[in-house]
């Protein structure tokens, strides 16, 4: 079996993954445009099987959520934009899901080439995390050194005022108006 079922290059699969409900998620018509299928039939496939989509696998964006994806994306298709709906947001389980509800060969190779992105992203986030740790403890431990640093300026400068007023004398007291 090859490496690419269907020759899709993981940039543009990683093009199409937004962060939406702090989840990574795909929208309806970029897997529609991937599957080489109509958005309105990907949808209407997906309300026929409906309890195969609960709220972790799939979701509706709100009219708000879509406004502010339209907003900060560029690269959406004109015609996703001026849709009377908001898209479905397919998480990397619902994208499983669709491979069993759009059952062409295409969907399911492209699925397969979609699950092995995700796994990707999924391995490049793990491997990182000890790394992540470590940065997270060096901060602690700076933020302690730099508590510790203002701390010491702070007696430093006590000092330094204490030098700056002049100091009573101790010890013998000479008067330099007497002889003796």
């Amino acid at each position: 079996m090859t490496d690419k079922l269907v020759g899709i290059p993981d940039e543009i699969v990683l093009n199409k993954i937004y962060m939406i409900r702090n989840q990574k998620v795909m929208f309806d018509f970029d897997l529609a445009a991937l599957y080489s299928v109509e958005t309105r039939a990907l949808k209407q496939a997906v309300k026929r099987n409906i309890v195969r989509f609960p709220d972790d696998f799939m979701f509706q964006l709100s009219k708000e959520e879509w406004l502010e994806v339209i907003t900060i994306c560029d690269n959406l298709p004109q015609n996703a934009k001026y849709s009377p709906s908001s898209p479905f947001a397919f998480t990397e389980y619902g994208v499983v899901m669709l491979s069993s509800v759009l059952s062409s060969e295409r969907a399911i190779k492209v699925n397969i080439e979609i699950i092995r992105i995700f796994t990707k992203i999924r391995k490049i986030l793990l491997d990182n995390k000890d790394a992540l740790i470590k940065v997270e403890q060096f901060e602690k431990q700076m933020i302690k050194q730099d508590q510790k640093i203002e701390l010491l300026f702070t007696y430093l400068n006590k000092f330094i005022d204490k030098e700056d007023t002049p100091r009573e004398q101790i010890g013998f007291k000479v008067s330099h108006g007497a002889k003796h």
